[in-house]
């Protein structure tokens, strides 16, 4: 039976991440994953392949530029020449990933992984074997939530895995949850010029986001299309007659339409890792508690990643994983969750880091808001951008730094700037004595602080 210090079960982000680090710390790592196609969800079915359809569909469709210099929209595209360029960055990021486990001296194991004790899991997969380590991080993730009452049927029902089941491109799609997944799908097919219908039974989309951002995308969503349908719970979804699906509400309405996209929930993938028979409890969604180390019921027993619950963000998951195995060989390191930036790629997008209104007023603290709207700066001109607009706040006394939120083109990107500001503590000085490139989005960080302090000034 081979012995190793450290065993990862799931190679996505996090795993990937906690399997590195050991290594790099000398130690002997073994990455145990169901499939040959390393990478996870994330590569094979998440934030990779969605992010690059979604660039796919903004090529194809010319949204932006079409905004401005009315060029029109390809017709009669094809699932398979949207999925084509997914295929291709799949394979490339998975490429890269062997490359770094091989240069790493990580060996990898094939096989459906579950624990028969504290210390010893067995794999099975073409063949059957068992190891034991001194430390075992969990970091097999999420998989799309598969509720008894939606016949999922591939090509007509579906999860946000298996997009390609579609043979064709839905003339009508209804997305049932209004939540990261259901929001980012929703607006970039809706750039096809499908018929996207949104339902969420809450009465407002992404409810962890700034209030005014959230609205900004409702509004954005409905000039693309969307029809939502907020507040509003599912009880029904049934095939048709005439291979069509039928979605009833509490209310009694209806909605049909060619295919249906579920993406309410995900639940952790741990069913199959034995994992009562260590005395470790899942919750309800096959999620696992872990402390500030990320460490289970047992010390040596790590869990990391979308298994352990929000922020279920590939970023997040990667640095959970570094410092899970740092804590577990006894590696001082430190981590910053308030400075977590969340990125969601919706037409346009949205990015945030640092506090909300809502965590100030009832902290409360003494705040304020300044803004910049990308159709007043340069480059929001120069983008046909006038939806975006970047929101800074900050604490009224002293002008720190508390939080930034953007939505528009290159948010995502943005955030980072805000980012390195709070790092260090900063305040809106910094924007306001800086300069920044001309013409450039970042100049909106200077427009809002202007803004803010002029507002500052005047209740002074």
């Amino acid at each position: 039976m081979e012995h190793y210090e450290l065993a990862v079960i799931g190679s996505g982000p996090a795993g990937q991440k906690a399997a590195i680090q050991a290594a790099k710390l000398g130690k002997r790592v073994a990455i145990i994953d169901r499939s040959a196609l390393l990478g996870g969800m994330c590569i094979h079915g998440g934030a990779i392949p969605s992010k690059t359809l979604r660039e796919a569909i903004l090529y194809f469709s010319g949204f932006y530029h079409h905004q401005v210099y009315g060029g029109r929209r390809k017709r009669d595209l094809s699932i398979r020449e949207l999925l084509t360029r997914c295929s291709e960055v799949t394979l490339s990021e998975m490429r890269v990933i062997v490359n770094q486990l091989e240069r790493n001296r990580i060996e990898v194991i094939e096989g459906e992984a579950s624990f028969v004790d504290e210390h010893t899991v067995r794999v099975v997969g073409t063949g059957q074997l068992s190891l034991t380590a001194n430390a075992i991080v969990i970091a097999t993730g999420t998989q799309p939530a598969h509720p008894d009452t939606v016949p999922f049927e591939d090509g007509l029902i579906i999860d946000a895995g298996n997009i390609e089941t579609l043979t064709n491109l839905p003339r009508s799609i209804i997305v049932v949850g209004a939540g990261v997944v259901g929001t980012e799908y929703a607006s970039m097919l809706a750039l096809l010029g499908i018929e996207v219908t949104l339902i969420d039974q809450k009465p407002t989309m992404l409810d962890f986001v700034d209030p005014a951002i959230a609205e900004a995308l409702s509004y954005h969503m409905r000039d693309i299309g969307v029809v939502l349908h907020l507040g509003e719970e599912v009880v029904e979804v049934a095939r048709t007659q005439n291979n069509r699906v039928r979605v009833t509400f509490r209310s009694g309405k209806k909605a049909i339409a060619d295919a249906l996209l579920y993406a309410a929930g995900r639940s952790g993938a741990t069913k199959d890792l034995n994992l009562e028979s260590i005395g470790i409890q899942p919750d309800t969604r096959g999620r696992l508690k872990v402390n500030e180390n990320f460490q289970t019921a047992h010390p040596h027993i790590y869990a990391v990643g979308d298994v352990i619950g929000f922020p279920s963000l590939a970023s997040a998951s990667m640095e959970q994983g570094r410092l899970a195995a740092c804590h577990a060989f006894q590696i001082p390191s430190s981590y910053r969750p308030d400075l977590l930036p969340y990125g969601i790629y919706t037409v346009p997008e949205i990015s945030m880091v640092g506090r909300t209104e809502r965590d100030l007023m009832e902290q409360g603290v003494p705040y304020e808001v300044g803004e910049a709207r990308y159709r007043e700066i340069a480059r929001g001109q120069i983008l046909g951008d006038r939806v975006g607009f970047l929101k800074l706040l900050f604490h009224q006394e002293s002008r720190q730094l508390l939080g930034v939120h953007v939505i528009g083109q290159g948010a995502t990107e943005l955030i980072h700037i805000g980012q390195a500001v709070l790092a260090f503590n900063g305040t809106l000085d910094f924007f306001i004595g800086n300069t920044f490139n001309y013409p450039t989005l970042a100049e909106c960080y200077r427009v809002a602080a202007l803004d803010g302090y002029n507002k500052v000034m005047m209740e002074e």
